[in-house]
Parts: structure tokens; C-alpha cells; sequence
């Protein structure tokens, strides 16, 4: 082969080494504040709410509504739907959508912590952090231009796959097993 028609394998890959390891470093810092933190167990602005869990069940679940806008949006956006959706729905979707989870991490964070007695409590602690690193490594990934194409589908994919995941072990859950309240 010739160097002309040669292309490296790694070709864009140390474009993704920062915000991998960002991410990874993110996700990392959340699981051990979570673990040495001491949770206060006091519930932090429940404006509106009639307490902490109907607040983060409602919150996560208009997070998951505007993260199925995401990915509709950004099939759109690639030209898989036949459909034009404007660019600007899916970057407002995605802001919106991360600024409802803000408030559902401190909490958990500041009055709950990183637990590990039940085992669903277990899965959404470690989802948590990483929703939050791989989260930010998609973030930092986005202006990088020299990536693998595959780069956003596949940290959009695992961002979305991890808010389900977080949805299913807490609001769901608890619709399922508390209740539909406010």
C-alpha cells in the first residue's frame, strides 16, 4: 500500500483522549464525592414539589421527554427521518433536558450520596456519575472536528442509554411503587 491510500486506524482517535478522559475523571470525581460525602438526608429546593422524590421523579421524566426530542432531532440532523427538524430543537432539547437533571444530581449528591445497600439504588448511584462523565466527554468531543464519525452517535447513544437507565431506577420506580404525586 501506498501512504497516499493507507489510513491509519487510529486516525482521530487522540482527538477523543481529552474528553474521554474528562469524562472519565468526572465520572470518577461524582462516585467518590458521593461515597466520602456525608449526606446531609435534608431535601434542597423542592419549590412546587410536595417533596424531594415526586420532585426528581417529574424532573427526570422531562429530562427523558426532551432526550427522545434529542434523538429524534439528531436522526433529523444526519438525514435517517426524511423529516427536517431545525438544528436549534436539538441543541435547546439538550440544554433543557441537562438543566432539569442539575437539580436531581445535587440533591442526590448533597442529601443522598453514593449508596450501595440495594442493588437498584446501586445501579442508579453508578449510572448517575456516569451519565455525568460521558455526558461531558460528548460535550468536549463535539468541537473536535478531526473525530471518528462515529464519535457523537456513539456518546449521544451512551448519554441517552444512561438517562433511561437512570429513569427506569427512579421514576419509574417510583410511579411504580409510590405512586403518580406532585
Amino acid at each position: 500500500m501506498t501512504t497516499a491510500t493507507h489510513q491509519r486506524p487510529s486516525r482521530g482517535l487522540t482527538a477523543l483522549v481529552v474528553p474521554l478522559l474528562a469524562g472519565a475523571l468526572v465520572a470518577v470525581a461524582l462516585g467518590v464525592y458521593g461515597r466520602v460525602h456525608t449526606p446531609t438526608g435534608f431535601a434542597v429546593g423542592v419549590a412546587g414539589f410536595s417533596a424531594a422524590l415526586p420532585m426528581k421523579a417529574w424532573l427526570t421524566t422531562g429530562a427523558l421527554v426532551l432526550a427522545v426530542v434529542q434523538v429524534v432531532s439528531a436522526l433529523s440532523m444526519w438525514g435517517r427521518l426524511g423529516v427536517t427538524i431545525p438544528p436549534a430543537v436539538h441543541r435547546w432539547s439538550g440544554r433543557l433536558a441537562f438543566a432539569l437533571t442539575v437539580p436531581v444530581a445535587f440533591h442526590c449528591l448533597y442529601a443522598l450520596g453514593l449508596q450501595y445497600d440495594v442493588p437498584r439504588v446501586l445501579v442508579h448511584s453508578l449510572l448517575g456519575c456516569f451519565f455525568y462523565g460521558v455526558f461531558t466527554a460528548k460535550m468536549l468531543a463535539l468541537p473536535k472536528r478531526d473525530a471518528p464519525g462515529w464519535t457523537l452517535p456513539v456518546l449521544g447513544g451512551l448519554t441517552f442509554t444512561a438517562l433511561v437507565g437512570l429513569w427506569l431506577t427512579s421514576s419509574f420506580w417510583f410511579f411504580t411503587a409510590v405512586g403518580i404525586k406532585v
